[in-house]
């Protein structure tokens, strides 16, 4: 993780942005940094925690779902076996454990910081990103482990994952936006991390990521997609991952405008709000 934070330090020079701004950049991503060694300081395998934590996740899915369950999916190109299902299942939790991780660690990032925020000189629209980027980093070892298996699997790579980049910034745009939105309303609405956990444990059963899109009725499917924005990450997750081609791009196109729509809400009210913070933390 550190080598991957510190060559950030290279893109200096072909990025023409204020050395405040590099300031900024430079402190964000020492607290990630930080943020990810405390999550693991003191324990054996430190930062290997998050690659055996997403690997059991994809083995113990696999077993409850594919061999207990014996629930099995039809994919184009991939074995029709029991793991084919864990790797459909795990493809689509990938981007939610992260969302909501993200979201959910963002949602307390300024009240449990009152020493940061009482600084005059601290740029607390850091705040909430640091959670959400660190969280998003920790999903990455479970990528890479998804990758292997489905290489292993299939016996080939998809050339579709070089489009992983675009669907993350899809995804941290979503994230984020809504990160700041329940960062900045839990200074002053303390039961908004409590409403947000009802919240996404309604959204994610209507979210296709434990059963096939099919499974819903023909009338309601296409609005799951157009109106939830993580099924479309998902959906997108699955096809370029397992399939190689991108059977939900318009889908993804909305998304992605959806995500930029909610950011730049999310954002604006954190900015309103964020004068105040001191005053009632």
């Amino acid at each position: 993780m550190r080598v991957v934070l510190g060559k950030s330090k290279k893109l200096k020079r072909f990025v023409p942005v204020s050395n405040q701004q590099w300031a900024k950049f430079d402190l964000l991503r020492t607290l990630v940094w930080r943020d990810l060694e405390a999550r693991y300081k003191g324990s054996v395998l430190g930062n290997l925690w998050p690659l055996v934590n997403q690997l059991s996740q994809l083995l113990i899915y696999t077993y409850v779902f594919a061999i207990v369950l014996k629930v099995k999916i039809s994919l184009q190109g991939v074995p029709d076996n029991n793991f084919t299902f864990g790797l459909w299942l795990f493809a689509g939790l990938l981007p939610w454990i992260s969302f909501t991780g993200g979201l959910t660690q963002a949602s307390n990032s300024v009240i449990v910081q009152p020493n940061l925020v009482k600084k005059v000189v601290f740029p607390l629209a850091l705040l909430p990103l640091v959670p959400v980027l660190s969280t998003f980093i920790e999903s990455a070892f479970g990528l890479i482990v998804l990758i292997f298996f489905v290489a292993l699997t299939t016996h080939t790579l998809h050339i579709t994952l070089a489009l992983l980049p675009l669907v993350w910034f899809t995804q941290l745009l979503l994230t984020t936006g809504l990160g700041y939105l329940t960062a900045g309303l839990t200074v002053f609405l303390r039961d908004i991390p409590q409403t947000l956990g009802l919240i996404l444990n309604i959204w994610f059963y209507m979210t296709p990521i434990i059963y096939p899109a099919s499974a819903i009725p023909e009338t309601f499917r296409s609005w799951i997609f157009w109106l939830n924005p993580i099924a479309s990450i998902s959906a997108i997750y699955r096809d370029i991952i397992l399939v190689g081609e991108i059977k939900h791009s318009a889908e993804w196109c909305v998304a992605t405008l959806v995500s930029a729509l909610i950011m730049w809400f999310g954002l604006s009210v954190y900015q309103r709000l964020r004068p105040s913070f001191a005053d009632v933390l």
